[in-house]
């Protein structure tokens, strides 16, 4: 799948140096579904708007990085 910044490899957290901290989502779902059904190239709204219905369950967590000037 596809990320919002159009590649499909991890980029791990680099805000801007100086530009103070940056919030990060690590959200899980728990689904009634085995399986999505949602092809490799789906756009992440693709995938939300698929798991929309299906969703039993979230978790949370929010962290903080920031790159000193």
């Amino acid at each position: 799948m596809k990320t919002f910044s159009s590649g499909k490899d991890y980029r791990c957290a680099c805000p801007p140096a100086g530009h103070g901290p940056h919030r990060y989502f690590i959200v899980v779902h728990a689904l009634d579904i085995p399986a999505t059904g949602v092809p490799a190239d789906a756009t992440p709204a693709v995938l939300g708007f698929t798991m929309a219905g299906h969703t039993l369950g979230r978790a949370v967590l929010i962290a903080t990085a920031e790159t000193p000037a």
